[in-house]
């Protein structure tokens, strides 16, 4: 997907046997999800007109027109939905999209690269960027707070980094 779209949320099965959705919201506020339709899958072939109906657990129970059966909504698990992001709202200095952390290059406070960011995760507390680390496969999991990132500098590409303790595997002596 292009840097004009911004993943908001997954369809994640049916809900039901008359053709409801299962949708699981990435927005701040989760009900916006439905505000920034019509949302695109990933490849931005298909449009998707979402109706929430009511919240469920993990999620919310959504109508999407022309969806009509437990076996077309079943069809769509996994679908990542993507709003264009001219439709977001635009963000404090302070805050980021997921999208726009993700490849980014992460230095540490010597200019040192540690690596680049994998992915943006978030099990409940604040946001820990996966960094895939330099000269392998190897990742590690730095908490995205103020203090562990000091500067993210989009238009360069990379953030510098000031890992916790442990956050980095010690060299081999």
């Amino acid at each position: 997907m292009s840097e004009n779209h911004i993943c908001v949320g997954v369809i994640s099965g049916s809900y039901g046997v008359h053709g409801e959705v299962r949708v699981k919201s990435f927005c701040a506020v989760p009900e916006d999800i439905e505000t920034y339709s019509p949302l695109s899958d990933e490849t931005g072939t298909r449009a998707f007109t979402l109706a929430i109906l009511r919240p469920v657990k993990s999620g919310f129970s959504a109508r999407i027109a022309d969806i009509a059966t437990k076996e077309e909504a079943d069809a769509l698990r996994g679908t990542r939905l993507f709003a264009r992001r001219a439709q977001l709202p635009s963000l404090p200095d302070d805050e980021f999209y997921h999208a726009d952390l993700i490849d980014l290059d992460v230095y540490d406070t010597g200019g040192e690269k540690i690596g680049r960011v994998k992915t943006v995760q978030n099990h409940g507390a604040d946001d820990l960027l996966e960094v895939q680390l330099v000269g392998g496969s190897a990742t590690t999991f730095l908490p995205f707070t103020k203090a562990a990132v000091p500067t993210v500098d989009l238009s360069a590409g990379r953030l510098i980094a000031d890992p916790p303790e442990g956050v980095l595997p010690q060299p081999k002596d």
